[in-house]
């Protein structure tokens, strides 16, 4: 498996909800994936399948791994596209970025996804943002524009550049392409250096195409 450059999160590394979508397909779609490293970009990675379980090796090195997984996710009630592309006027991510040129969400990137997901007006620890796909998008980009809706809905995100480690997500099925939709992403917990959210991914009428939850790990001082 090769990751292309255009995938990119941190500026040498792909960005992790692009990974782990890949890595989930090998098992079907339904999973979850443990990064256990940034997933290098443009290098032939090794994919070792065992007892039911994937491994992206880079040589000798576990990027990543995943296993089959049902993934049950609480989606809060969802918001209106007014609502979301007023939450994107206030994302963070325009006044200051640790990745701006992520392919999710980095305002420098004019190829991108464009997901700007800034706070919802009247509900704490939501962020949202809209989404119109400009084609049909492979189920690893869904994986992504899943990806940083959560890092945006935890608190330490644009001080600290949080980093995926760990994502679960199922797809129910693909947006439509030229159609607007609706991406939320919240908070649910914390514990050390680890953050907790989930997020979803809607129509403009509120169906649920596709929800995760994701574990982000903030960086230690030496990083």
């Amino acid at each position: 498996m090769r990751i292309p450059a255009r995938f990119n999160g941190p500026p040498r590394s792909a960005n992790g909800g692009y990974a782990c979508g890949l890595v989930a397909g090998l098992l079907g779609g339904e999973a979850e994936v443990t990064l256990r490293m940034p997933p290098p970009l443009e290098r032939e990675l090794d994919v070792v399948r065992a007892d039911g379980r994937v491994e992206l090796r880079d040589g000798e090195t576990v990027v990543a791994e995943a296993e089959r997984a049902s993934v049950e996710v609480d989606v809060p009630a969802p918001v209106s596209l007014a609502e979301a592309e007023a939450a994107s006027t206030r994302y963070a991510g325009f006044a200051h970025h640790a990745y701006p040129t992520c392919f999710t969400c980095g305002p420098a990137r004019d190829d991108g996804l464009g997901i700007y997901a800034g706070p919802v007006e009247g509900r704490d620890g939501l962020v949202a943002a809209t989404w119109t796909p400009a084609e049909e998008p492979t189920p690893e980009v869904v994986w992504a524009a899943l990806d940083c809706p959560s890092g945006w809905a935890v608190d330490d995100f644009q001080r600290e550049g949080v980093l995926l480690g760990r994502m679960a997500a199922r797809l129910e099925r693909l947006p439509e392409p030229g159609e607007p939709h609706v991406v939320l992403g919240w908070r649910v917990g914390e514990e050390g250096r680890k953050r907790y959210a989930g997020s979803a991914l809607l129509t403009a009428a509120g169906e649920v195409l596709a929800r995760s939850r994701s574990t982000w790990i903030v960086p230690g001082e030496e990083q």
